[in-house]
């Protein structure tokens, strides 16, 4: 088979949020995400695309499904790659972000991937080195990876995002991944609802460009997609619900619930599910979820990221032009 075409130069040097992006350079992602969902179907999966660069996985937040998707894309790439156990680090010794940054930078990695539980951290990092930096999840601010395989899924199964409705159900006001799905499907020109109880929205919601409901089946009405958000109790000072079993019963998606829907309409998760709290295991596990190919979409999109960000078409060298350590 003769190698594909390459694609066009990726313009932007770190990931730090969807909202840095255009609706090309989306699109492009998604096109070399698309790319690299057919090297992990095969059965020789890892390739030389990364061979010799080093990518350090920086997790300040427990992540089971974002960390493994991580290290297992900068595997299947070739890149050499080390998760910092932040548990066991420095950082519990009182080490700043700038300071544990520092260090880093004095190692000389090619990307570094950051969870942090503040918003701002992936670009307050990105000033600090002099290497690529993708954003794995910053406080409630953004998930940008994650709404780029949220997308991959939805482009894949409907062929196109444009038109389509959304509906993003559950807890709006705690999610990272909510606001950067919000920002990615306007780009791209899906119609976003968002469908929650008063308590779970977000002052100004409505400037987002969404059009909000407090009620599941008016929200689920004619929508293409249906995407379940997780109740993140971690994050809730104080009570937001009146009871779990409240909530399901209001806002958790059953076949009741789904039946307002179009027929054919995907469900989403992102993951971890609570199931009997955000949707009812014969959802979750049914026909017309989509849950298990947002994880295979995970790592594509993972790929994807890291090989447009180290694109070494950038310089002669193959690294970012500026920034040699800051």
């Amino acid at each position: 088979m003769p190698p594909l075409p390459p694609l066009p130069l990726f313009p932007q040097r770190h990931l730090l949020g969807i909202k840095d992006l255009s609706a090309p350079d989306i699109e492009l992602l998604l096109d070399w995400a698309d790319r690299a969902v057919s090297i992990s179907r095969q059965s020789e999966k890892k390739t030389s695309t990364l061979r010799g660069r080093t990518q350090i996985n920086l997790f300040y937040e427990a992540s089971t499904r974002t960390q493994s998707s991580f290290e297992l894309a900068g595997k299947r790439l070739g890149a050499d790659v080390m998760n910092m156990s932040v548990a066991s680090s420095s950082v519990k010794k009182g080490e700043t972000l700038i300071d544990t940054a520092m260090t880093l930078n004095a190692m000389h990695p090619d990307i570094l991937i950051i969870r942090h539980q503040s918003a701002g951290a992936a670009a307050l990092l990105a000033q600090k080195v002099g290497c690529a930096v993708i954003n794995a999840g910053d406080g409630t601010h953004e998930h940008p990876t994650q709404a780029l395989l949220d997308a991959l899924t939805i482009r894949r199964a409907k062929g196109r995002i444009s038109g389509l409705t959304v509906a993003i159900c559950g807890d709006i006001l705690h999610s990272r991944v909510a606001r950067s799905n919000i920002i990615l499907l306007n780009a791209l020109g899906a119609q976003v609802r968002v469908v929650a109880p008063s308590t779970l929205l977000p002052c100004g919601i409505e400037q987002m460009s969404v059009h909000v409901f407090r009620d599941m089946e008016e929200g689920l009405k004619d929508a293409d997609v249906v995407m379940m958000l997780r109740l993140q109790r971690e994050r809730m000072e104080g009570s937001f619900v009146p009871s779990i079993r409240e909530y399901f019963r209001y806002f958790g998606l059953d076949a009741q619930k789904l039946r307002a829907a179009r027929e054919d309409a995907l469900v989403m998760h992102p993951g971890p599910m609570n199931r009997g709290v955000e949707i009812a295991s014969e959802i979750a596990d049914g026909p017309q979820s989509a849950i298990q190919e947002q994880v295979e979409m995970g790592v594509a999109v993972r790929m994807a990221v890291m090989e447009a960000l180290l694109d070494p078409r950038r310089t002669p060298e193959g690294h970012n032009p500026e920034r040699s350590g800051a």
